[in-house]
């Protein structure tokens, strides 16, 4: 069913932005579902955004909605986070999902001063 590849994150300071890129390799990409989970220390993973199942428009995590845009480019198998207005606790290992495929290994993503 393929993999996936997350990569793009680094370190940016609190109220910059930064846009995760996330590779679809192999298999199928399936569109409905596909997403952003992220990850800190002793918490599970969580959702940051995904694309329709069967809602109208994309879901977002409360705390990121209104700054944070998930796209993908269907030709290139490709899914993209874009992130603004970054926030200390955005900090987190971010996740790219895709139906069918296991987890990747994430893109780290450390927002400080």
């Amino acid at each position: 069913q393929g993999q996936v590849m997350e990569y793009g994150g680094g370190l940016v300071q609190p109220g910059g932005s930064l846009r995760l890129s996330c590779a679809a390799i192999g298999g199928t990409f399936t569109l409905a579902g596909m997403g952003w989970y992220r990850q800190v220390p002793g918490s599970q993973r969580e959702l940051v955004a995904q694309f329709p199942t069967n809602s109208i428009t994309t879901t977002y995590a409360d705390s990121v909605r209104g700054r944070f845009t998930a796209s993908r480019d269907i030709d290139k198998r490709m899914v993209y986070l874009q992130m603004n207005s970054l926030k200390p606790e955005d900090t987190a290992v971010y996740y790219c999902y895709i139906p069918g495929r296991p987890w990747g290994q994430g893109t780290q993503v450390t927002v400080a001063s």
